[in-house]
């Protein structure tokens, strides 16, 4: 076996990569694991930077649309527990409705009343639109590859490999772009999550005890607890601290509309339109707020009709209908009520003399201090995966320190970069109008490049050139406000 290590030129490179490569005839099961290099080949005792480091000596095994044809990869794929619709409408849901909605009336803020409303909608649909582009070229992609399923990143990786011969070459850097922005994305909600926690339980502490601690103190005295939970290396022992998170939110998040919908002001009130300066903020909260994208592929490939996801209704058009015209909702009423005074989390309005009201800033600061670690699973495995190789003793040891590493980089973040508002906006804008908006266009425009192409008037062309400057505008100008917010807020400090 050590012979197929050695890389010899000619003839004897074709056989290494042809014992390497399974023909036709092989397995599936084997072939994902040699194309995107997620595990060790041990079939042929082969270093995984040997046998996938370069995916290039695999792109004969991609199909045109005609030879393709008869594969189905739905009928091929092996899920051991498959979601029904319904289960799968539940999990979106849940991925969906996050902490982003108590920031919503801090968006409409920037936006308007009636603006905010309209816009929210619109957002909504892009980024729905967006994620029906990506499901549509992972099937696509699947058929031409021979493959039951594909993740975010596969996905871009294997448009790359049947996309124009130029192209092929960045394959490996398509899907090293997209887990960047994943990590990135992931590691600075779990930053948010800190902030939201130490806001929340500032306020209820400085009123029973007038300490007016600064933020940043609650912020490092989240550091051991944090640190403790998210040792625990197995997903399936934090699934009942997901269930206890979400009945909290929603708990949290019924009370907190009472309370928004108890002596409402006129509509007139409040401005229609926010001035244009602000927008940007706006875009980058609700892009936060309502973007799913890192969870929609997962859902889909563990479903047992995955043809019912995308479509009329669909189970993604049902989701996300809900999580817009809800988000909608509570930014609209949010802001109706509290106006200009409407701050980061609407749970901070809520008057903290209250009972029940410092019980909702409890609630939510304990179900996101629960959420931190369900984040936080996701970049550690992305992590962790591509640099245990290099650790062949004390694993434990090394991933260990890693997530303690991990945990006080999220700290120090959250405590250097305590104001709210333009935090959200920044991973918004950062992560989520490239990962949402720019890279599925891209994925779109390389997978049908050649067939099926880009239609009469190169429509599709055109259509993902706009998304893709939508996303860039949002991105640089999300951006440059957030610093600009941040550098305000330190001056004050």
């Amino acid at each position: 076996m050590d012979n197929y290590k050695k890389k010899t030129p000619g003839r004897a490179q074709h056989l290494e990569y042809t014992q390497i490569r399974p023909q036709f005839g092989s397995s599936k099961s084997e072939l994902p694991a040699l194309i995107f290099g997620r595990m060790k080949s041990d079939q042929n005792d082969v270093p995984v930077q040997t046998a996938a480091g370069s995916t290039l000596p695999l792109v004969d095994m991609i199909k045109d649309d005609e030879e393709a044809g008869s594969y189905n990869p739905f009928e091929n794929r092996k899920v051991t527990h498959p979601t029904t619709d319904t289960e799968t409408l539940v999990h979106l849901l849940k991925g969906s409705l996050g902490s982003g909605i108590l920031a919503m009336p801090l968006a409409f803020v920037n936006a308007g009343l009636w603006f905010g409303l309209v816009a929210t909608i619109a957002i909504g649909a892009i980024c729905t639109y967006c994620i029906h582009i990506l499901v549509r070229c992972s099937h696509l992609l699947c058929r031409r590859a021979q493959l039951p399923s594909l993740g975010f990143a596969d996905v871009a990786e294997v448009a790359f490999l049947a996309g124009p011969e130029s192209l092929k070459k960045y394959s490996r850097l398509a899907r090293f772009i997209i887990n960047l922005f994943l990590v990135i994305d992931l590691i600075g909600c779990c930053c948010i999550y800190i902030v939201f926690v130490a806001t929340n339980l500032k306020q209820v502490v400085d009123h029973y005890t007038q300490s007016y601690w600064d933020v940043r103190i609650y912020i490092l005295l989240l550091l051991a607890p944090l640190i403790l939970i998210n040792l625990i290396r197995k997903l399936k022992y934090l699934t009942p601290f997901s269930m206890i998170a979400n009945l909290l939110i929603g708990a949290g998040v019924g009370i907190t509309l009472y309370y928004i919908l108890s002596d409402l002001p006129p509509l007139s009130d409040r401005k229609a339109v926010a001035e244009v300066q602000h927008l940007p903020m706006f875009f980058g909260t609700v892009i936060f707020a309502l973007e799913g994208i890192g969870v929609v592929m997962s859902l889909e490939n563990n479903m047992k009709n995955p043809q019912h996801f995308i479509g009329c209704p669909g189970v993604l058009n049902t989701g996300m209908s809900v999580v817009v015209l809800l988000y909608a909702s509570v930014g609209f009423l949010g802001y109706l009520k509290y106006g200009d005074e409407t701050k980061g989390s609407i749970t901070l309005n809520l008057p903290v003399e209250d009972v029940l009201a410092q019980m909702v800033k409890l609630m939510i600061a304990l179900a996101i201090f629960l959420t931190y670690s369900l984040q936080f699973y996701v970049p550690m495995e992305i992590i962790w995966k591509n640099i245990k190789g290099n650790f062949n003793e004390h694993q434990n040891a090394a991933e260990y320190t890693l997530r303690i590493g991990l945990v006080i980089l999220t700290v120090i973040i959250a405590a250097a970069l305590p104001n709210l508002g333009p935090f959200i906006t920044l991973i918004g804008a950062v992560c989520l109008s490239t990962l949402g908006l720019m890279f599925p266009a891209v994925i779109e425009l390389v997978t049908f490049y050649e067939k099926p192409g880009y239609g009469r008037f190169n429509w599709v062309l055109w259509k993902n050139l706009f998304l893709i400057v939508f996303g860039v505008i949002g991105f640089v100008t999300g951006t440059y406000v957030s610093i600009v917010e941040f550098s305000e807020h330190r001056e004050e400090v």
